[in-house]
């Protein structure tokens, strides 16, 4: 019998370390080859990691909500024969999308202090010091080593920045622990759901967010939607339509007038980086919390296609099953509630996306037509932007041509491509 030291393999392009989620396995079991080990979290999705060799598990390093680095010794094996060289896994599986597509790299080593003046704009000095941090010990990631806004957030949140942050355990601010009492339970974030509060922080920190509200009469929308999904049955088609597809279609219209909307936040170089494909992140609630799910190339399917893959994506959502791939390259995102909706809310920013759009709950109430009060069919949508590269006037535009399309929806077949 020989030891295998298995670490932990590559998890995918710029990705450096993840969370031990849960492990599959404990000392003393027995493996085959390509047996689930672990999953790990990282900033993009859950990874399943395979057991490379099959044999009897010696030891596993690191408890459940730990950091793994890559490369890191993940699990002590006894196996058959000699022992073989080292090994840094033949590769993770993506098996889980638990985590919205976001773009946080991993802490490097600490950078020294430097005796020169640090670049840094007012407002970032002044965050750093209104929490305790010192410039001189935060790596920049702008040009000339500028100390960016991120890098300060990144070095209170504990050193997750595309370049490293130097000592945030000093710099971070003392924080009284709570006490509990004895019918308290305390519940540690993990998993998604620590993700999704880091990457809330980080949105909140880096972007100046403005909303801007209206409501929509979509009386025409339901009874277009109620005579298309009476054909599709007709013609034997299983398809049915929600309202999702009409109204990414309809947003989509809007982006193609208002293209800054359709683009992310370069943070590091202070660009604004206006993409050339429409690929719609829908927000999907899941067991576990919010995950946004990436309709690629929406401009190019049909009503239907949209039907199709967005009851496919969030089936896979809330399964765990969704990929590397259908988690990032979002370019704006739609939250909906359903008829949980609400009357409206102000939906956080998909970072780094500069634009999220909350779609609120469809109800019938009191409208004025012509002058005489009528019911219809009325629900509100809720804007919310990166007001560092967004005006309110051009929010306000993009929410009329949205709604334009939803109250006339006729017009959707004359702007689809």
């Amino acid at each position: 019998m020989a030891t295998f030291e298995f670490k932990l393999p590559d998890l995918g392009e710029g990705v450096m370390e993840g969370e031990l989620v849960k492990w599959h396995v404990k000392s003393g079991d027995v493996v085959k080859e390509d047996q689930v080990l672990a999953e790990v979290m990282t900033d993009k999705a859950t990874v399943t990691v395979p057991s490379p060799k099959a044999g009897r598990v010696v030891q596993t390093h690191g408890k459940e909500g730990d950091m793994a680095k890559v490369h890191q010794l993940l699990v002590t094996l006894e196996i058959e024969g000699a022992a073989p060289a080292q090994a840094a896994g033949h590769g993770a599986v993506p098996a889980a999308a638990q985590a919205p597509a976001a773009a946080s790299a991993p802490a490097a080593t600490a950078a020294p202090a430097q005796a020169t003046k640090v670049l840094a704009t007012p407002v970032t000095r002044r965050m750093a010091r209104e929490h305790g941090l010192d410039l001189a010990t935060i790596a920049g990631s702008g040009p000339q080593g500028r100390v960016t806004k991120a890098d300060v957030l990144a070095a209170m949140e504990g050193g997750e920045s595309k370049n490293a942050v130097v000592a945030p355990a000093q710099a971070r601010p003392a924080v009284p622990a709570l006490s509990t009492g004895r019918s308290d339970e305390r519940v540690p974030l993990r998993g998604l759901r620590k993700k999704i509060a880091e990457k809330m922080v980080r949105s909140k920190f880096t972007m100046p967010h403005f909303a801007f509200v209206e409501e929509v009469d979509a009386t025409d929308l339901v009874a277009l939607r109620a005579r298309l999904n009476k054909q599709l049955a007709a013609a034997g088609d299983s398809t049915k339509l929600n309202y999702l597809p009409f109204i990414i279609k309809a947003t989509i219209a809007a982006l193609k007038k208002f293209p800054h909307l359709n683009a992310n936040f370069d943070e590091a170089a202070q660009e604004l980086v206006v993409r050339g494909e429409y690929n719609i992140g829908m927000a999907v609630a899941t067991p576990d919390g919010l995950t946004v799910a990436v309709v690629k190339n929406a401009d190019r399917l049909t009503l239907a296609e949209l039907a199709q893959e967005t009851a496919r994506l969030g089936v896979a959502a809330r399964e765990r099953k969704l990929k590397m791939e259908e988690l990032t390259g979002g370019t704006f995102t739609i939250t909906s509630l359903g008829q949980s909706g609400g009357l409206f809310a102000t939906p956080i920013i998909n970072h780094p996306e500069v634009g999220i759009m909350g779609v609120h709950k469809l109800k019938k109430r009191p409208a004025v037509v012509n002058d005489q009060v009528v019911v219809r069919d009325m629900m509100n949508l809720s804007l919310s932007c990166d007001h560092r590269v967004i005006d309110g006037s051009v929010a306000a535009d993009f929410v009329y041509e949205v709604i334009k399309y939803l109250e006339k929806p006729d017009l959707l077949f004359l702007a689809m491509a």
